[in-house]
C-alpha cells in the first residue's frame, strides 16, 4: 500500500480535468470513508485472491476477515477471476511472452506530478497492454469509453514497461459484475499520448498548483460514466490505492 496520498491520482482523474481546483480542495479534507467504500475495498481484496490463485500464487484467503463477504461477493470475484484468466490464455496462445501483473502500482508521473495509481490486473503482451479494473459498486454504470482513470494507468504502463515491451495498442476493460456491465476500449499509444499532452498535462499543472476555474456546477455530469461519483449513498472510493 503506498504511503502517502496522490494529490491527482488516477481514480479521481475525471473530476481534477473537469475541475482542476477540486484536487487542492480535496486534499485539504480529512479522510471518510462508507460502508460502501469498505465494502468495495474488501471485494478488491478478494479478487485479488481469486486471481492471484488462479496465476499459481500461494495466497490467503481473507474471507474470514472480510465484514461484507458474501456469495454475491463470492460470485462477482469468481466471474472477475474467469474474466481474466480467459484474457489472460488468449494472450498466452498469442505469445509465450506474456506478463501478467495483479494489484500493479502504476507510476504515470512523467504525465501528471507525483501521479500513481493501482491497476487491479495488467496483461502485457506482444505489442498490447490490457488493462483490467474492478468495479463492485452497482449505483452507475462505469464506462471504459476515454476513461480518465484507465487512460492514465494505461500511460503508467508506458513509462513502466515500453522499454521492454514495443507497445502499441490499450486495451482497458471495465468489468462491473453487479450491473453486468463489461465495458471496453481500445486505443492507439499515438492517440493516448496525444490525449494526455493536450488534455492531462495541462489540467494536471493547474490542478497541482490550485489553479483554474472552479467548474462546482458542471463537473458531476463530466463525471458520470466515470467511477469518481456517489454510489449507493457513499463516495466510491478504494482506499487500498492512496
Amino acid at each position: 500500500m503506498a504511503s502517502k496520498h496522490a494529490v491527482l491520482s488516477a481514480s479521481s482523474a475525471a473530476r481534477w480535468i473537469a475541475c482542476p481546483p477540486s484536487a487542492r480542495l480535496n486534499a485539504a479534507k480529512p479522510d471518510a470513508s462508507s460502508e460502501y467504500a469498505v465494502q468495495g475495498t474488501e471485494a478488491h481484496r478478494l479478487c485479488e485472491y481469486k486471481l492471484r490463485k488462479a496465476l499459481g500464487g500461494k495466497v490467503r484467503d481473507p474471507t474470514k476477515n472480510l465484514a461484507s463477504y458474501d456469495t454475491e461477493m463470492e460470485e462477482c470475484a469468481e466471474a472477475y477471476c474467469q474474466f481474466v484468466m480467459e484474457a489472460v490464455g488468449q494472450f498466452r496462445t498469442a505469445s509465450k511472452d506474456t506478463l501478467v501483473l495483479v494489484e500493479q502500482r502504476v507510476n504515470f508521473s512523467d504525465f501528471v506530478l507525483d501521479g500513481f495509481g493501482t491497476a487491479d490486473a495488467l496483461i502485457i503482451s506482444g505489442t498490447t497492454v490490457c488493462i483490467v479494473d474492478y468495479k463492485h459498486g452497482k449505483g452507475i454504470e462505469v464506462s471504459a469509453d476515454r476513461n480518465p482513470q484507465m487512460m492514465c494507468y494505461a500511460l503508467g504502463c508506458i513509462q513502466m514497461f515500453d522499454d521492454l515491451y514495443d507497445i502499441d495498442n490499450v486495451r482497458m476493460v471495465i468489468f462491473q459484475p453487479r450491473l453486468g456491465n463489461i465495458s471496453e476500449f481500445t486505443i492507439s499509444k499515438a492517440d493516448l499520448l496525444a490525449w494526455a499532452n493536450e488534455t492531462l498535462v495541462p489540467a494536471a499543472k493547474l490542478a497541482y498548483a490550485g489553479e483554474g476555474e472552479f467548474c462546482a456546477g458542471g463537473t458531476l455530469s463530466v463525471l458520470q460514466g466515470q467511477g469518481d461519483v456517489p454510489q449507493e449513498g457513499g463516495i466510491q472510493s478504494r482506499p487500498r490505492e492512496v
